[in-house]
């Protein structure tokens, strides 16, 4: 990890960056360099794999689950779930759909959805969106977090997610409603088969349970 004496790379959550500034700000110090990386599902597999970053934050699904431990496993990494969640569909607060006791995916069909972009070639399995093999008709893809927020207000668009949307700013001008679907998700971490974790690797992996134990759906 070159000067980066502790790195941890994500999909694009909200919970993980509370649990790393939680894990730095317990830490505390004078000096050190920590990186936290926003990545496709195939950065965070190469980060980790590579030894760039020791941990990465991941989620899989009923549907995604064994393509996804299958190409961990060839990685050489191990994926250790921490929780699970319901699919939410996530959505300005503004949006004419946000008081809703729950939705389906046809009563999204109107409106723009919103989803991070892979990288060319990847297989739909490794989408960081439950469900995200249902075609839509309006589609945009976005490679960062705050856009794709921004954007879900500016166009009344909608993504979906495990609705932990907390600590964050970006996530104060969203909300979520349950998405109706049989699809579980389960969000956990990857790390190097066969290697401990650092005493920071355990206190981020404390925090990250925390949080998830505390705002899961």
């Amino acid at each position: 990890m070159s000067d980066v004496t502790f790195a941890v790379s994500g999909q694009h959550y909200l919970f993980d960056v509370q649990a790393f500034a939680h894990t730095i700000l317990n830490v505390g110090g004078e000096s050190y360099t920590y990186a936290l990386r926003d990545r496709t599902t195939l950065g965070v597999i190469d980060d980790v794999a590579g030894n760039r970053s020791e941990i990465g934050v991941v989620m899989t699904t009923t549907k995604t689950h064994d393509a996804l431990m299958k190409a961990f496993t060839e990685a050489g990494l191990t994926f250790t779930k921490l929780a699970e969640s319901k699919p939410r569909v996530a959505l300005p607060a503004s949006h004419p759909l946000s008081n809703a006791k729950s939705l389906t995916i046809a009563d999204l069909e109107e409106w723009p959805y919103l989803k991070f972009e892979q990288r060319p070639g990847t297989p739909e399995e490794f989408a960081e969106e439950a469900l995200d093999y249902i075609p839509r008709s309006k589609t945009i893809l976005c490679n960062d977090r705050a856009s794709l927020s921004e954007l879900s207000v500016a166009i009344n668009g909608y993504t979906v997610t495990s609705g932990i949307l907390v600590g964050i700013t970006d996530g104060g001008s969203l909300t979520t409603v349950p998405l109706e679907t049989d699809v579980t998700l389960n969000m956990g971490y990857l790390s190097r088969t066969g290697e401990e974790l650092s005493d920071l690797g355990r206190t981020f992996v404390a925090k990250l349970t925390s949080a998830l134990e505390k705002y899961a759906i």
